[in-house]
């Protein structure tokens, strides 16, 4: 079976292709419900996981802490990052390839899927449009691990496009320009996208990799915790668990506003009975919020003035972070009677997904890299370090199941070992500098001089001037499919001997995080009532 899995920072929603039709997966839940989304939450009691649905009835349950927002983690994550929960370190990846392996078993033994036994389900996964490529590998190698066939990855703005232009039936006379506006849990994305009959073309994308849904419920709790004048050293003791109820609360109640609210009654309940309840003014709540709608404008905003696109037909809001009343409001006041909302904000990248599994030639996608990748060099005899970007922003990706792209750098050494150090960037300076935000790769040593071709680790060989290896010609050859992820093969061409490394931020040292709980604050007004 074919399906289309949006692994999302609250929740997993998964799509199905049934003979034309995308109808969505649902699971057993709490109380005999049959949501049709998975929590991505995970709950950890020393060697004991637990996750989904399964995680959710844990929050009540002594000694057990719940890890929210596990997407959010991946960001920063290389296979040996620890995640600090309040008391225990755990691999980041472990939380991650059991949460895949969780969402095979759910829908083999407890979805509405009427799956044959044994019967292989094959994914198109939904990824961040500025996903980093250490999101985007793991991700891949999680689910494939969990026993999926991953057929390709898709940036989520992307497949809620093809939503979009499946849903409109026809097509166009012309070619039709939309703005998809993509708020998730925990990342907002915004990309221009062609339609031009079912060639779907991404005209470039911007986003916010730290801005989403989880970041205006965090801006509840604290205006709650301002409420009841909580000492500041009081929440910042709050535990995990307690942090995770109040976050909760927070969504729960958020999630129910509708454009008439007035108030928003926040029950201390599940964090400390003691507290009570405390009411907030949905005005105040709007006021402190929009500086976050404000980013997401400015980025749609550098999107169009960069690519020249003022003008398109419609603006397509979705995502789950999008269905708070203010977010159709400032975008209304920016945008006018362009902005339409999917009739299926937290499911339209799962549909377009499911159906990009099963239609890859009918909807034809052309992705853009998000970002710059490149490696630093030296210059001027080593008196002067530049950047070489080898992967442009922008740079138009293979299609799913077509051969990577490919870039060479062909060069005669200097030095007895090449000393390489990659990163990517999310914008280049007026000189070619990398700025904005930056996210470091691998470091990796490749032996100019084939005298060291034997020798396995070279981080601790001394690097040595050698004027002799010109004669020595080293070619360096990259691929990149149609995920972004990248591998080179570095060769002596002259010796005949060559190395393969997938590129990312694997060989990092072991480093740990925390659970993304706080956002800075903004200190509220004294005028909440009790």
């Amino acid at each position: 079976m074919k399906l289309g899995i949006d692994f999302g920072t609250n929740r997993t929603v998964v799509a199905a292709a049934d003979r034309g039709n995308y109808p969505l997966a649902s699971f057993e839940g709490p109380e005999d419900t049959t949501p049709e989304w998975i929590p991505s939450v995970i709950a950890i009691r020393g060697d004991e996981r637990r996750y989904g649905w399964a995680a959710w009835q844990s929050q009540n349950e002594p000694d057990w802490t719940i890890v929210r927002s596990v997407k959010r983690l991946l960001e920063q994550a290389g296979p040996r990052t620890l995640l600090d929960t309040g008391g225990q370190l755990v691999k980041v990846v472990d939380l991650l390839n059991g949460f895949a392996r969780a969402v095979h078993e759910q829908l083999r033994e407890h979805s509405n899927l009427s799956l044959r036994a044994g019967e292989l389900l094959e994914v198109v996964l939904g990824v961040p449009a500025n996903a980093n490529t250490n999101q985007r590998f793991l991700t891949v190698e999680a689910f494939s691990a969990a026993g999926f066939r991953v057929l390709g990855v898709l940036n989520e703005p992307s497949a809620a496009s093809i939503e979009f232009g499946h849903r409109q039936g026809q097509a166009k006379a012309s070619a039709q320009t939309i703005l998809v506006y993509d708020l998730g849990g925990g990342t907002f994305d915004a990309s221009l996208v062609t339609l031009d009959e079912n060639v779907h073309h991404v005209i470039g994308s911007e986003g916010v990799a730290t801005l989403g849904g989880d970041d205006f419920d965090q801006i509840l709790a604290e205006m709650a915790l301002d409420a009841i004048d909580l000492p500041e050293q009081t929440r910042d003791d709050l535990s995990a668990t307690a942090w995770f109820h109040l976050l909760e609360e927070c969504r729960v109640k958020k999630e129910a506003l509708n454009p008439n609210s007035r108030r928003i009654e926040i029950d201390f309940d599940q964090v400390k009975p003691a507290w009570g309840s405390v009411q907030i003014p949905v005005a105040d709540f709007y006021e402190l919020a929009r500086p976050l709608m404000e980013e997401t404008l400015n980025a749609a905003e550098e999107l169009m003035e960069r690519h020249g696109k003022d003008q398109f037909e419609a603006l397509y809001i979705t995502g789950g972070g999008s269905e708070l009343p203010l977010v159709s409001r400032v975008l209304r006041e920016r945008f006018g009677r362009r902005v339409r909302r999917s009739t299926y904000a937290r499911s339209a990248t799962a549909i377009g997904l499911a159906i990009q599994a099963d239609l890859p030639e009918t909807y034809r996608l052309s992705e853009q890299l998000t970002r710059f990748f490149g490696v630093w060099r030296e210059a001027d005899a080593g008196h002067r370090i530049i950047f070489d970007p080898l992967l442009l922003k922008g740079k138009q990706l293979p299609p799913l199941r077509e051969p990577p792209l490919e870039i060479t750098r062909s060069y005669s050494p200097v030095h007895n070992i090449g000393h390489f150090r990659f990163f990517e960037c999310s914008h280049c300076g007026a000189d070619g500098s990398p700025v904005g935000e930056v996210t470091l790769w691998d470091e990796i040593q490749f032996p100019f001089d084939p005298a060291l071709n034997d020798r396995a680790d070279l981080a601790l060989a001394s690097v040595n001037f050698t004027p002799e290896l010109a004669s020595q010609r080293i070619e360096e050859r990259y691929r990149c499919d149609a995920t972004g992820a990248i591998a080179v093969e570095i060769s002596n061409r002259t010796a005949g001997y060559s190395r393969t490394y997938r590129l990312g931020n694997w060989n990092t040292d072991e480093k740990t995080i925390r659970p993304g709980t706080k956002r800075k604050r903004t200190r509220t007004a004294s005028h909440h009532s009790r």
